[in-house]
């Protein structure tokens, strides 16, 4: 009889936690989304509307929030990144890697430059901004012919052009608007594989 009256309660708490958990890393996603790439935990709380206690008894740190925040936009663009290119060699393919880029990065923005101010602070963050960049690079060179591969230098000109940084440097701070942005790096893109092999 006891335990029949305690399951209730007990499912009710468990409810209640994870419903402000979620509303805690809604109102980070939100606050950075609208360009507060450094929100107080105060800031967070009161959005969330919760109280300040509450977003660290769900969170032993800011860096577990931000771990939180990641999950939730890396799991928006997984599956956009990790779609096999289309194009018929791998000069198509780069070029369709490129558009999807552009919207994914679009996407991400506002949250990696969070990430980014904070992870000279935070292992997590920097491992997280590494493995990223890893990702990044690795999604590029499996479609490069080993005549490319060969071109170091040219490789990495390649993955320089594609990065996120090369878009967060046209998008936020020389403030190009989405499409001229877009266009820049299909240029650039452009440029540098017009004397590379095409096998």
């Amino acid at each position: 009889m006891t335990s029949t009256v305690k399951t209730p309660l007990a499912d009710g708490r468990r409810e209640r936690s994870r419903s402000s958990r979620s509303k805690i890393v809604a109102a980070m996603v939100e606050l950075v989304g609208k360009g507060d790439v450094a929100p107080s935990a105060a800031r967070v709380a009161d959005v969330a509307g919760v109280g300040l206690r509450s977003v660290f008894r769900h969170f032993d740190d800011m860096d577990e929030l931000y771990r939180e925040m990641g999950e939730v936009i890396e799991a928006q663009v997984m599956p956009i990144i990790l779609e096999p290119p289309i194009g018929a060699n791998w000069k198509e393919k780069l070029f369709d890697i490129a558009d999807r880029r552009a919207k994914v990065f679009e996407t991400i923005l506002p949250y990696r430059i969070s990430a980014n101010l904070k992870r000279f602070q935070s292992s997590y963050l920097m491992q997280d901004y590494r493995r990223m960049l890893r990702l990044e690079c690795d999604t590029i060179e499996v479609h490069l012919p080993m005549a490319v591969k060969a071109d170091v230098v040219g490789t990495r000109g390649l993955n320089v052009i594609l990065s996120f940084q090369t878009w967060r440097l046209l998008r936020h701070d020389q403030e190009l608007p989405f499409e001229d942005a877009k266009a820049v790096v299909r240029r650039l893109l452009s440029d540098a594989i017009s004397s590379m092999a095409e096998d």
